[in-house]
């Protein structure tokens, strides 16, 4: 009788291969685009204090903006570069119409209210606010232009991705 143990081989996973670059630049101008978002929310939190607003109220909208950017780091980093179909269109349609809407509805607004650029106050705040809305919106736009290329179409479809140089 042998005493020597007759072992299964171990199994590795198998490693999928790397995302095509259209993914792998969306997947950037997502994050770039929640860290906008975080940015911008942290600018805001900060002027809101400065103005005197209640603290519980910007407690509750921390915790909601907490949990609405936590899972669109989830989303993007677990279901989306890795290629999983939901996940290009929920980024794109919350991201790309909610998103871009409350982006731009303010700005639209003012414009169409007043519209007097003269009566912008330039001030450090303000330039960073603008800046940060300025990359948060072009990186959302860049991000779904990205995602729905050839090679990122054939990504989230599971078929093989052709490699470049």
């Amino acid at each position: 009788m042998n005493s020597t143990k007759h072992r299964a081989p171990a199994l590795r996973p198998v490693a999928r291969p790397e995302p095509p670059l259209a993914v792998r630049g969306a997947t950037a101008l997502w994050f770039t685009a929640v860290g906008a978002g975080v940015a911008e929310s942290v600018l805001g939190v900060l002027g809101a204090i400065a103005d005197g607003s209640p603290v519980l109220g910007l407690f509750v909208q921390i915790a909601f903006r907490a949990l609405v950017y936590g899972g669109l780091f989830v989303v993007i980093d677990r279901y989306f570069r890795p290629g999983v179909r939901w996940s290009r269109w929920l980024l794109t349609g919350l991201l790309g119409t909610v998103g871009v809407a409350s982006l731009v509805v303010g700005p639209i607004g003012w414009f169409l209210r007043d519209g007097d650029f003269g009566a912008i106050e330039w001030s450090a705040s303000f330039l960073a606010f603008a800046a940060i809305r300025c990359v948060h919106l072009t990186a959302v736009i860049s991000a779904i232009v990205l995602s729905f290329q050839a090679d990122a179409n054939r990504w989230f479809s599971g078929r093989p991705v052709r490699r470049t140089r």
